[in-house]
């Protein structure tokens, strides 16, 4: 992906509503693969799986990261954290944001 002219990106996944997606959260910034992590309250998602319309509970991850920590976070939730098949994970470019703000997102992520 193209670091977006901030280097700041919000990803976006989901989780079955029962999941303990605030562990799911706290792992990514404690692995310094996200600056902050919103768990959002249970929602309903009408969905198309597997040709047939679906209807489910879960929460909205929005997870705050770098460009170049996008990859990380993608391998660390295929392999380890998430239980979807087919997860969602949408990357949107953070084109402007408050200077103090995305510093402190870099800063948050940059190193292991």
């Amino acid at each position: 992906m193209s670091a977006p002219a901030t280097g700041v990106v919000v990803v976006l996944t989901t989780l079955p509503a029962e999941a303990d997606a605030a562990a799911l959260a706290r792992t990514l910034v404690e692995e310094r693969l996200a600056a902050c992590v919103n768990v959002l309250p249970a929602m309903t998602s009408v969905y198309r799986w597997k040709g047939s319309a679906e209807e489910a509970r879960e929460q909205q991850l929005v997870i705050k990261t770098s460009a170049a920590r996008v990859e990380d976070v993608r391998t660390r939730l295929r392999r380890r954290l998430h239980p979807y098949d087919l997860p969602e994970f949408l990357v949107l470019a953070v084109v402007d944001g408050s200077d103090d703000y995305l510093a402190w997102v870099l800063e948050s992520v940059a190193g292991r």
